[in-house]
């Protein structure tokens, strides 16, 4: 089940690759989720010392589960893979102008995963065709709706 998607990550890069890491929060973190006050639509994901961490994300504390503790909501976040896949990303990173960008929050096993995505970045060309694409296919949805 999804709690938010980054529509912008598609439309600004091409996805080759996805991974689902784990993500480290706090609990108020997690009831503002389920509450639906997370955008990641800004967000980014940098190696710092062989680790991942999830930057730019924004998650508004609920006002009733955060009373005992002064909460950040741009709080820098731990993702959680296995050794082999952050090396693996690290050596793709370096080698070929990849970058890795989240895609969505979603639920797995009463966790909350984040699903990231190793992109290359899109010309300004590309996304006027994406733009053309998706507005044909609105065009066409529309005039298979309308009866003549």
């Amino acid at each position: 089940m999804s709690i938010i998607d980054n529509r912008k990550a598609f439309f600004d890069y091409f996805i080759e690759e996805r991974y689902e890491a784990g993500l480290v929060l706090e609990g108020w973190e997690v009831k503002a989720m389920r509450a639906g006050r997370a955008q990641i639509k800004e967000g980014y994901v940098v190696i710092k010392d062989g680790e991942l961490y999830l930057i730019g994300t924004h998650i508004s504390p609920l006002p009733e589960a955060s009373t005992h503790i002064n909460p950040d909501p741009t709080r820098t976040r731990k993702l959680l893979l296995h050794r082999e896949q952050i090396d693996k990303l690290i050596g793709k990173i370096e080698q070929r102008g990849f970058t890795l960008v989240p895609l969505n929050f979603h639920y797995k096993g009463g966790r909350v995963k984040c699903e990231i995505g190793l992109a290359k970045g899109k010309k300004q060309h590309d996304k006027r065709e994406t733009e053309k694409q998706r507005d044909w296919q609105r065009e066409k949805a529309r005039l298979m709706r309308t009866p003549t």
